[in-house]
């Protein structure tokens, strides 16, 4: 007894070992079940299962009318309605399984796209709010066309100044080139002879330095 209850623990303890025999339930594939139903609805909603049943019918009922071949169902046909009825209650549940997993299909497919969706939104609006600060950080910078406008400006100033200054030169050049006018030569002796201005004596020239004489040095002096 111990040594079963010592097993039985050790069969528990190791749990990557599943407990128990396996079930019938486990080699059930539903997957495969379930591709197989969506190949049966295929194959029932096609033209070519429609024609050969069609041919079928008419052949069984031909051969069940004639006289000559022994009748195995006869008039109304009780067997033939019977396969139908099978038929129809085993087209039902296939049918209805596969339109499940379409169902299911779609149902992952909206999931995805709305988690696609939602991510490229995401992605749009990342990129928008990166564009803008872009364009924030750009505002400030000088481009191409505004360094082509300064030196523009700048060339046409420099010419302006250029210009200016050639014309004030060539004008200038023009009034020290011109003859003055002449003197005849009564003018120039009336110049020469008119008295010039007298020169002041050297006391008048130091003015400012001449003092009177003293009264005690004058009167000895007489």
């Amino acid at each position: 007894m111990a040594r079963m209850t010592l097993r039985r623990l050790g069969e528990r303890a190791d749990l990557s070992v599943p407990r128990g025999s396996p079930q019938m339930g486990a080699r059930y594939d539903a997957d495969a079940f379930g591709r197989f139903a969506e190949a049966m609805a295929r194959f029932l909603g096609t033209g070519r299962f429609i024609v050969g049943q069609t041919v079928f019918v008419i052949g069984w009922i031909a051969l069940n009318t004639i006289g000559i071949i022994n009748h195995w169902d006869p008039y109304p046909f009780i067997l033939l309605n019977l396969a139908f009825s099978t038929q129809a209650a085993y087209a039902a549940p296939l049918i209805l399984l596969a339109q499940n997993r379409q169902d299911d299909r779609d149902r992952a497919n909206i999931e995805r796209d709305r988690l696609v969706a939602a991510r490229t939104q995401a992605d749009t609006e990342f990129l928008a709010r990166e564009l803008a600060a872009v364009r924030l950080a750009v505002a400030d910078v000088v481009t191409t066309q505004d360094l082509e406008d300064s030196l523009a400006r700048l060339a046409k100033l420099i010419a302006d100044h250029r210009t200016r200054t050639a014309a004030a030169v060539s004008e200038r050049a023009v009034r020290t080139s011109r003859p003055g006018p002449r003197r005849s030569a009564s003018e120039r002796a009336v110049r020469t002879s008119r008295p010039g201005p007298r020169r002041r004596s050297a006391s008048a020239r130091c003015g400012r330095c001449w003092r009177p004489p003293l009264r005690g040095t004058a009167r000895t002096g007489r």
